[in-house]
């Protein structure tokens, strides 16, 4: 495994950084600018060697934080924006600082939920980050917490980080904090905890290792980090937890040594198609399945016929994304090759009988195996 670990960081050529509240700031909240230093010097001295880099940041809140001098974020939303709002241009001044005393040139890019969702406005976001890397620039992502609602909420920016990752096919998610990787325990609580270098797997075992949230500062915790591994290695990318404060970390991980925490990715990744479906599409109702339909799907990888459906939930059009729920809850997320209105018709029935009951049929399948994805 050593091998293959060695392989997966020497191999990485596009990279995705995400750096999260806590390296980026001090407890009093305002900018750490030795650590923004470090990290613009060792992501440009990258870049300088080929590689092709995007960082993801936290921080805006944080820099607002600071520059209006409040030790505690605010729970309001219209306090974290307006502290986003005044905290965005004091983050991107410095990136560009810094970023330009090493040579590097740097783009903002302010993304909301909607733009992963919608699958033109997610194809647009990939050809200008591709485009900005054939410049030669780096991309600087965050949030645009100003203007949004959801999404200022716990974790967003580690789950933001793992669909870049799958939208420009990176090689590598580098997830930053205050924090090692991942421990059989809170080290902050437990002497005894150990980091545990490699996991093979996200397994419920993996994920009850997750605690609560971070920094007071921050808006992420473990267990985000471990969402956005599940993400990423289904999407065949690595994932590598590691603490911020190293500033020989970058140095370590592209020279084939492991500083926190690997996670494996799956062998036989989906498609980045496929993947957008499963954790960007914004699903629009509910499908329910039998148990036989539940099994066809899961474990065979088959098509979604209508005669293993038992309830629709919600209104929604053909080439609509939806939710597939079974006994336990979702199961997969597909595009539907028919509306809401006409499932609840031939709910139930056999392909052969579609005609019949609907005067028409475009398909076989109300989803076909191409267009769904399980979710793991």
């Amino acid at each position: 495994m050593e091998g293959k670990e060695r392989e997966l960081l020497c191999g990485a050529r596009r990279l995705v950084v995400k750096v999260g509240t806590s390296t980026l700031t001090h407890p009093n909240g305002k900018l750490n600018l030795f650590q923004l230093e470090c990290l613009a010097r060792e992501l440009a001295s990258l870049k300088h060697q080929g590689l092709e880099v995007v960082l993801v940041t936290s921080g805006a809140i944080g820099a607002g934080m600071g520059k209006m001098g409040l030790t505690e974020r605010p729970k309001t939303m219209p306090e974290k924006q307006a502290l986003a709002a005044i905290g965005q241009g004091i983050l991107m001044h410095m990136y560009e600082k810094y970023f330009d005393e090493y040579d590097g040139v740097v783009a903002q890019v302010l993304l909301t939920r909607d733009d992963i969702t919608h699958r033109e406005r997610y194809l647009n976001a990939r050809n200008t980050l591709l485009t900005l890397l054939r410049f030669g620039a780096i991309p600087i992502i965050n949030e645009n917490d100003t203007v949004v609602f959801e999404e200022i909420k716990f974790g967003e920016n580690d789950t933001l980080a793992a669909l870049v990752a799958g939208l420009i096919d990176a090689n590598l998610l580098i997830l930053l904090s205050d924090i090692d990787g991942l421990y059989t325990a809170d080290p902050r609580k437990d002497s005894s905890a150990r980091l545990i270098p490699i996991v093979d797997e996200i397994t419920s075992e993996v994920e009850a290792l997750a605690g609560g949230t971070g920094s007071s500062l921050g808006s992420g915790g473990m267990m985000t980090k471990i969402n956005a591994a599940k993400i990423a290695c289904s999407l065949g990318i690595p994932i590598v937890l590691a603490n911020g404060s190293n500033n020989n970390v970058f140095k370590d991980i592209t020279a084939g040594v492991n500083p926190g925490t690997i996670f494996i990715p799956r062998e036989q990744p989906i498609n980045s198609r496929k993947g957008w479906i499963a954790y960007a599409s914004k699903t629009n109702g509910t499908i329910f399945l039998d148990h036989g339909a539940e099994k066809a799907i899961v474990e065979k990888g088959k098509s979604l016929l209508p005669s293993g459906i038992i309830k629709v939930e919600g209104s929604f059009q053909r080439g609509c994304a939806v939710s597939i729920v079974g006994h336990c809850g979702e199961v997969a997320r597909g595009i539907v090759n028919y509306g809401s209105e006409d499932i609840e018709k031939i709910k139930g029935s056999q392909s052969k009988d579609i005609i019949n009951i609907l005067g028409y049929k475009d398909d076989d399948e109300v989803i076909h195996r191409d267009n769904l994805t399980v979710r793991t």
